[in-house]
């Protein structure tokens, strides 16, 4: 390439990552603002909500639209395309991660609108925590090009599983004890099950980065030789899957 062409190369690889990251600050601020809406029934918080998931929609588009150009006009090679190609798959978790946001505000809404007295449930909150630091800490691996930080990231998501399973059985007992509260303690699953997805999404994100730092594609690898392979080492056959 001319100097001139590979520094605009350059200049358009750095701005595809930033608006990226861009992208993925709009959405922890969705889940966020989507659980406190919840919590304290602040429904502007709504509102709110979706009108980031339309920024999120046009950076998507913007994105794709970049990594498709930069792919064509530029044949990147290596590392540079093993960012576009990582950036391209990550794209459609973030993007469903605000889907998935919006779901949230939505049922905060029907929650707080409707007659019943309506009960939060603690360990929503704290799974929500737990699924926000997921993001944030894809996000920092990725800008950090760190496969270490990204493997603990695929670890915590055992940890949601968990706090699922748990806030499963909490709503079922609400249920069970008082049936009146059926119709919204369903809603209440299916924001966990909102919450249980970003974490998957987030999982996901963080193989991406792993992939794009070691060039290792560490799906259904298991977590221990996602981490032998984010440190650099090799598997473990006999680890299990």
């Amino acid at each position: 390439m001319s100097e001139h062409t590979n520094k605009q190369y350059t200049s358009d690889l750095e701005t595809t990552r930033s608006l990226f990251l861009q992208m993925g600050g709009l959405v922890e601020a969705m889940v966020k603002d989507g659980m406190e809406a919840l919590a304290t029934g602040d429904l502007s918080l709504v509102d709110q909500v979706r009108e980031r998931e339309k920024e999120v929609n046009r950076l998507e588009v913007e994105i794709d639209e970049r990594i498709g150009l930069l792919i064509a006009r530029n044949q990147p090679t290596a590392g540079d395309l093993r960012l576009l190609l990582s950036v391209s798959k990550m794209l459609t978790d973030m993007e469903r991660c605000g889907d998935e946001a919006e779901k949230i505000a939505k049922m905060a809404r029907r929650l707080h609108e409707s007659d019943v007295r309506y009960e939060p449930v603690v360990e929503l909150r704290h799974m929500a925590g737990f699924v926000t630091t997921m993001i944030r800490d894809s996000l920092d691996a990725f800008a950090r090009q760190d496969p270490l930080h990204a493997a603990q990231v695929v670890r915590n998501d055992k940890e949601v599983d968990k706090e699922w399973k748990g806030s499963l059985r909490h709503i079922i007992t609400y249920m069970i004890e008082d049936p009146r509260t059926i119709s919204r303690s369903i809603d209440l699953i299916f924001i966990a099950r909102a919450l249980e997805r970003i974490g998957d999404h987030a999982k996901n994100m963080s193989e991406r980065v792993i992939y794009m730092v070691r060039g290792d594609d560490v799906r259904h690898t298991g977590i221990k030789n996602t981490e032998r392979l984010a440190r650099g080492e090799p598997i473990d056959e006999d680890s299990e899957v």
